[in-house]
C-alpha cells in the first residue's frame, strides 16, 4: 500500500469516476485502474463497486476512506508546512477558525503577516462551529485552528488572548448611557439569538445563564450569524449577546456595548494536531502580541464560555 495509491482512490472517490480522476490525476484510466486493483489487493478486498454512471464504496471502502482522506491530507499537510517553515516562495499556512474570529480578530493579524512573511500565503478555513473546527483539524483540513480552548485535545494548545461576552443595544436604549448591566435587569428585554449559540452542559448559554438569574429569555429573532444579530440590535429589533471584537473590529459601533456584570469570558487559543514550528509559530507569536480587541467573548458557536 502506497500514499500514492491512497491519492488515486481518494480522488476517485472525490469524483465518483475513473475517467476524472485520471484527468485531474495526469495518469491514464489503465494505470489508474491497476492502483486501485493493486490497493484492493494490500487491503484483501474491493473497495470501490463500478456502476454504469460512476463509482460506489463498498462497506469496506467505507471503513477505509477516513483513513485514507487523513493520510493524503496529512502528506499534502508536511509538504507545506516544510516549505512554510523555510520561508520558502509558495509556502503555506492554513488556519482554521469560526466565523467571528475570523471576521473580529484575524483581518488585522492577516495584514501584518502578508507584510512580515510575502512568501508564505495564509488561508483561512471557517467554520460554524468549534466542534466543526476541531474535527477539521483532526482530519489534517488546516495547520493550526484558533478557537476556543478545546477539552480533550491531545495536541499543544497555547493561548494567545480571552474573549468578553457583551451586550449590544441601540442609541435610543434606556440603558445607552450605562457602561455595564446586571442580567436580572434584561429580565423584561426581548433578544436576538443566533441559530449557532454555544451550548453549556447540554443547554444554550443564554439560557443557561438567564436561568441562574432568575428568567427566561424571550427570543424576538433568530439569526445565522453574528454580525446578523448586531446589526438587528442596532435597527431595535432586541437586545444581542455577541463578541465584543465582533463589533468593533467587523461591524463597527453602530451598537452601544453594554459590559455585563459579572462577565462572561474564555480563553482564545491556537491548537494542532503536531507542534507548532516554523511559519505556525511565527503566526502564533504574531496574533498573541497583535493588539487587536480580542478580550472578547466567541461567536454563537459550539463550546461552553467560561461565566465567572
Amino acid at each position: 500500500m502506497s500514499l500514492r495509491q491512497m491519492e488515486y482512490f481518494v480522488t476517485v472517490v472525490d469524483t465518483s469516476s475513473f475517467t476524472r480522476a485520471s484527468e485531474l490525476l495526469h495518469v491514464t484510466q489503465p494505470a489508474l485502474s491497476h492502483q486501485i486493483k493493486s490497493l484492493e489487493k494490500s487491503v484483501g478486498g474491493p473497495l470501490l463497486e463500478r456502476l454504469p454512471r460512476g463509482v460506489r464504496l463498498t462497506p469496506m471502502g467505507r471503513a477505509f476512506l477516513p483513513h485514507a482522506q487523513l493520510a493524503v491530507r496529512s502528506a499534502v499537510q508536511a509538504r507545506r508546512a516544510a516549505r512554510a517553515a523555510a520561508g520558502a516562495e509558495g509556502g503555506e499556512l492554513h488556519i482554521a477558525t469560526v466565523h467571528a474570529i475570523a471576521v473580529g480578530v484575524l483581518p488585522e493579524v492577516f495584514a501584518r503577516w502578508q507584510r512580515a512573511h510575502p512568501g508564505v500565503a495564509l488561508f483561512l478555513h471557517e467554520y460554524a462551529s468549534t466542534d466543526a473546527l476541531e474535527e477539521q483539524v483532526e482530519r489534517g483540513t488546516a495547520d493550526l485552528a484558533v478557537g476556543p480552548s478545546p477539552q480533550y485535545w491531545p495536541g499543544p494548545v497555547v493561548p494567545v488572548g480571552e474573549e468578553e461576552i457583551i451586550v449590544a443595544v441601540p442609541f435610543d436604549d434606556p440603558l445607552a448611557g450605562r457602561g455595564t448591566v446586571g442580567l436580572t435587569e434584561l429580565a423584561d428585554r426581548t433578544w436576538v439569538r443566533c441559530a449557532m449559540e454555544p451550548l453549556v452542559e447540554g443547554q444554550p448559554f443564554l439560557d443557561r445563564a438567564c436561568a441562574k438569574a432568575g428568567f427566561a429569555p424571550r427570543t424576538a429573532v433568530r439569526t445565522e450569524h453574528t454580525s446578523t444579530a448586531v446589526r438587528m440590535a442596532a435597527a431595535g429589533v432586541g437586545i444581542t449577546a455577541v463578541p465584543l471584537h465582533v463589533v468593533r473590529g467587523a461591524v463597527g459601533e453602530d451598537c452601544v456595548v453594554l459590559r455585563v456584570d459579572p462577565s462572561w469570558r474564555r480563553e482564545l487559543t491556537v491548537f494542532s494536531r503536531v507542534a507548532l514550528t516554523g511559519a505556525a509559530a511565527a503566526f502564533t507569536e504574531l496574533l498573541r502580541t497583535t493588539r487587536s480587541p480580542v478580550r472578547a467573548h466567541a461567536d454563537c458557536v459550539a463550546g461552553p464560555p467560561v461565566v465567572r
